[in-house]
């Protein structure tokens, strides 16, 4: 990392103000070029930028920040002007001109995390928040930049690794009098540790929800009233709603929120044998909502339960029986059975619950942190390993086995936070963020 790098770190279009923002070890030079001098550290000065030629582009104000006392670690120059989009990109030309080049995606992150000012769940985070849909989601992701989850993931793999060092330990200098793996304390760190991953799993688990948002399909049979609870549940007329079986063909989707996570919902076609091509067309499509979905909302007929099939699926599935203000049936639930009437909205509030449920999103707001689906799968690899040890342990008394999938835990939780990775790993990462940040 000899190079800087620059970019404009505000949005696209046109602002108040706009940020250019330059990182690197030729700042102050840069600063020089620009400016006519480099501002004191940490200190906000009236900047008038200026091109090669000397002609003024714009006048603002200058941020420097010297390292390693920076966001990214390195020398970095923010500049505050006038959010134009056209004055921006002639800063941003001006600072190449000058000998920087234009950040990559992330590339200001990604020099945080290589200068260890962040690691790889707090830059993860960065992205998140400025993603956040929702203020809960707003606050896990703070919850993580600072350090929160990762410092539960260290703390698990610090655990991990000690007992791994037990293990091996007392296999390399066997005591003649004791035998360690009989003595029941290995067995029962194990199984402590199994029950802290599995805690940090639900706790990351409800994150990635929070953060990524679900996918709730709406089907059942044509004439439930899968389009009145879409209308409700989105709180406008957004489907056509009539007596007529196969009104809705095509998939029509809304983003709503349930206790502050984002919901994709999405009414499908009634699910029936048809010779009408259109209509088939849209079970076809029902079907494959069905197999992408987070959640299954299957409606029924509080007025006619009888031989329908179960939707073909593996996820979570709320069965809904509708319209029961027809048949003088009380709201509520049982479980994931939930008795409603979209019509009249009695019942919505414990089709929420039973959504909350099905999630498994049970925690307390204030435990809740921004997580991402590799986070999920890399806690659920680390426990993984420790049951596979577990179960060695037990059935044949093997320390060096335990010993060996309590070093393979510990490695899956270091890629969380980044104490592993590979130069993909942060390319796919680092991709998916804003050119400024």
């Amino acid at each position: 990392m000899t190079d800087t790098i620059c970019a404009i770190a505000t949005p696209p279009g046109r602002g108040g103000v706009g940020i250019v923002r330059i990182s690197g070890p030729d700042v102050p030079a840069l600063a020089e070029r620009l400016l006519g001098a480099c501002p004191k550290p940490r200190r906000v000065a009236r900047a008038r930028v200026v091109d090669a030629d000397g002609q003024r582009l714009d006048d603002g104000l200058a941020l420097y920040f010297r390292a390693p006392a920076s966001f990214t670690g390195e020398h970095v120059l923010e500049l505050q002007l006038h959010g134009s989009p056209i004055v921006l990109e002639q800063v941003v030309s001006a600072a190449v001109a000058g000998g920087a080049r234009r950040a990559e995606p992330g590339e200001f992150s990604r020099r945080a995390f290589l200068n260890d000012k962040l690691d790889l769940a707090q830059a993860e985070a960065v992205a998140d928040l400025i993603a956040a849909t929702s203020e809960q989601a707003a606050r896990a992701a703070r919850r993580s930049l600072e350090g929160q989850f990762s410092e539960a993931v260290h703390a698990l793999a610090e655990r991990i690794t000690r007992l791994r060092v037990h293990v091996e330990a007392a296999l390399d200098f066997p005591d003649e009098d004791i035998d360690f793996l009989a003595d029941g304390d290995v067995q029962a760190a194990t199984e402590a540790c199994l029950r802290s991953t599995g805690e940090l799993l639900e706790r990351a688990r409800a994150g990635r929800v929070v953060n990524d948002g679900i996918r709730i399909a709406i089907v059942g049979r044509p004439n439930a009233g899968k389009s009145s609870l879409f209308n409700a549940l989105v709180q406008r007329d957004a489907a056509i709603v009539t007596e007529i079986p196969g009104t809705t063909r095509d998939i029509l989707r809304e983003t709503v929120h349930f206790n502050g996570i984002p919901a994709m919902l999405a009414d499908t076609a009634g699910l029936r044998e048809t010779d009408d091509p259109v209509e088939r067309e849209g079970v076809r499509r029902a079907e494959a909502e069905l197999a992408e979905a987070d959640v299954v909302l299957w409606v029924r007929d509080a007025a006619d339960l009888h031989d329908e099939q179960r939707p073909p699926t593996d996820r979570p599935l709320i069965e809904v029986h509708n319209k029961i203000d027809r048949v003088v049936e009380s709201a509520g639930r049982q479980g994931r059975l939930v008795r409603l009437s979209a019509r009249t909205g009695d019942g919505l509030g414990a089709l929420d619950a039973a959504l909350n449920d099905a999630l498994g999103v049970e925690l307390e707001a204030s435990a809740l942190v921004s997580a991402r689906a590799r986070h999920v799968e890399c806690i659920d690899r680390a426990r993984r390993h420790l049951d596979t040890g577990h179960a060695e342990l037990l059935a044949t008394g093997s320390g060096e086995l335990l010993a060996e999938e309590l070093r393979e835990a510990a490695d899956a939780l270091g890629e969380i936070t980044g104490r592993l990775h590979s130069d993909e790993l942060l390319g796919r990462i680092f991709s998916s963020f804003c050119i400024g940040k």
